[in-house]
């Protein structure tokens, strides 16, 4: 937890560093508070005062902003290598065991191990540029407002239109490829902390008021979770195809299962109760499915019942969850703490594996829960349909109870974005929603217009920030540093 701050009156607040809200999850003024919130606590606050006094005062000769702009675009283009060229090394690697381990490693359709590493490298050049040339559009048009008009008279809105000029750099990870995903993730950030600005307002404080709900986190979890869950049951085409992937692995059920289940919640005839019977058969289990059956309990489980296959399916589900979350936790530690690792190695590698066993049982727990929430809900009512669905998987949520605070309020804005691309699509394809003709790329805008948001509370509101998103942010965009303390008459 950071150190208390110091009032006025000479008394501390020790409202610093706690969790504001559901939605806030990290280090951060406490919104709530009016110490935190007066004009004297931001201005007394070295770290704002310093940033917002050189921005509008320090002026950079041409070198220096030549500079800035060089630097902030090759970090930006480490940071886009370093992140896409980690998964692509991680998917290739994960390739290989599976065609060691697979006699089926030449299928139609498939890519070869040398178009892989192409396909790869060629990803990871283009999300470095991606955030290369982000960074050093924001600095440039920076830089050129400042120099044009004045550090001073656009204080309030030149970050924004930065961030805004920015945007369209997503365009360079390729003309005709969708991030919609990241476009709307990014939406939920820019959201997060627009809300937390709004907290804070006189103006607008009484309307952000009931995002200060201290388990908002797990309620945007629950709604995702109808989502996701529901469609990956009933529209599986309109999940990412990486994400849903994703679920085919920790659902622990076979495809043919959840077309079943799709078949009976739709109210249609069944059209491949054979190829579920085969399926049980393959795993050693002869069971006869009913064409008749109004809930979908034999076809989840075969001959287990609901309780038994709880708890077998949670040990199942638990062994996939661990490989997961051991690169998630270890290795991080192993280059953070590469320095401390031989002097505090018991406590750095005790701290990985704990955090692993518990993000583990929380996975584990979520696809479980899924199951057996399903079924309780079916069998209490007797009946299967898509209401019940989607009402039965609300609840599996809750199992992000489990997770560390920090880590909630990210988990719960991934699957959040997940859940509202899933469900734009979903409407877009009933015919209930049609995109304008003339918005090719909407992915671009609402990426351009959320990091015009973030910009312009980086440079406005960096309360609302977490320190660790702050620092990476400072260190990309090479935000002066602090004018030296002046001297004492000693030295003088």
């Amino acid at each position: 937890m950071s150190p208390s701050r110091r009032k006025a009156n000479g008394s501390t607040c020790s409202c610093i560093g706690g969790e504001i809200d559901g939605i806030s999850g990290g280090e951060s003024f406490d919104l709530t508070c009016t110490h935190c919130n007066s004009s004297d606590s931001i201005k007394s606050d070295p770290a704002s005062s310093w940033f917002l006094s050189s921005l509008s005062e320090t002026k950079l000769d041409d070198s220096e902003k030549l500079r800035r702009i060089i630097v902030a675009s090759l970090k930006g283009f480490s940071i886009g290598t370093g992140i896409k060229g980690g998964l692509a090394l991680f998917s290739i690697i994960v390739r290989f065991a599976r065609r060691r381990s697979s006699s089926k490693s030449r299928r139609t359709g498939d890519f070869s191990n040398s178009e892989a590493i192409s396909m790869g490298i060629k990803e990871t050049l283009r999300y470095g540029l991606f955030l290369g040339t982000f960074a050093g559009t924001f600095v440039s048009v920076d830089e050129a407002i400042c120099s044009l008009v004045g550090h001073q008279r656009t204080a309030k809105w030149r970050a924004l239109f930065a961030g805004l000029v920015a945007g369209p750099s997503m365009l360079l990870t390729g003309p005709n490829t969708t991030h919609t995903s990241l476009a709307v993730y990014i939406l939920m950030r820019a959201a997060v902390l627009a809300s937390r600005c709004g907290i804070k307002s006189k103006r607008f404080g009484s309307i952000c008021k009931p995002l200060t709900w201290e388990h908002g986190d797990l309620f945007l979890m629950c709604l995702s979770s109808s989502q996701i869950l529901s469609a990956y049951i009933l529209k599986q085409e309109s999940l990412p195809s990486s994400y849903k992937s994703f679920l085919n692995k920790h659902s622990g059920k076979d495809l043919s299962i959840l077309q079943g289940i799709k078949d009976l919640a739709s109210a249609k005839p069944f059209t491949n109760l054979r190829a579920i019977e085969k399926h049980y058969k393959s795993v050693g289990l002869d069971i006869k499915l009913d064409p008749n059956m109004k809930i979908p309990c034999s076809m989840i489980h075969g001959g287990e019942s609901c309780t038994k296959h709880g708890f077998t399916f949670f040990l199942q589900a638990y062994m996939r969850a661990l490989p997961v979350y051991v690169p998630v936790y270890l290795i991080p530690a192993l280059i953070v703490h590469r320095q401390d690792l031989l002097k505090k190695q018991y406590s750095i590698l005790g701290k990985g594996l704990f955090g692993t066993a518990r993000s583990s049982l929380f996975l584990s727990t979520y696809c479980t829960s899924a199951w057996v929430w399903t079924c309780l809900l079916f069998r209490t009512l007797d009946t299967c349909n898509i209401p019940l669905v989607a009402i039965a998987t609300f609840p599996t949520g809750l199992a992000l109870a489990i997770e560390k605070k920090s880590r909630r309020i990210e988990i719960s804005l991934y699957c959040l974005a997940r859940a509202i691309e899933s469900f734009f699509t979903s409407m877009t394809e009933a015919g209930y929603i049609r995109p304008p003709k003339i918005l090719r790329r909407a992915d671009v805008v609402v990426f351009s217009v959320s990091t015009a948001i973030i910009m312009h509370c980086y440079a406005q509101e960096r309360e609302v920030f977490r320190s660790k998103y702050l620092n990476v942010l400072d260190w990309v965009f090479g935000v002066p540093p602090p004018p030296p303390p002046p001297l004492s008459s000693e030295e003088t």
